[in-house]
């Protein structure tokens, strides 16, 4: 499918959306623009950020969740959907998803960073 996902073969993959940085991590690597991941890569695969409404696309093409197995043996989903192939040869296409994939990432960013309200303290009874 491609060429080897080394990370200046990811950069210029994703030109046309904007800079991104791949980073090492685990078994793979992020794809971060502007210091957020919008993607993954594992096993020279690309994985784009998705929510539940934007997957719908994602099951149009073709295309599969990430998954990895745990060190318990239990299977992880997470919110990552494998990038249409047809993308890789079209770089307005791919800025395209790459655009919807950050704007899922900052709005998940956004729900973290909310402040949580405090729970006041339980009552304290006396002892006698």
């Amino acid at each position: 499918m491609t060429a080897g996902l080394d990370p200046d073969y990811v950069q210029e993959l994703f030109a046309v959306f904007g800079p991104v940085a791949v980073r090492r991590m685990f078994g793979g690597a992020g794809i971060f623009a502007g210091g957020t991941m919008i993607g993954l890569i594992s096993d020279d695969i690309i994985y784009l950020k998705t929510d539940g409404e934007g997957a719908a696309a994602f099951v149009r093409e073709g295309c599969t969740q990430f998954a990895y197995m745990t060190r318990a043996g239990e299977r992880m989903v997470m919110s990552y959907w494998r990038m249409p192939d047809r993308l890789y040869d079209d770089p307005d296409e791919l800025a395209v998803w790459a655009r919807a994939s950050l704007s899922v990432a900052q709005a998940n960013q956004a729900v973290k960073a909310k402040p949580r309200p405090k729970r006041s303290a339980p009552a304290r009874t006396r002892r006698r």
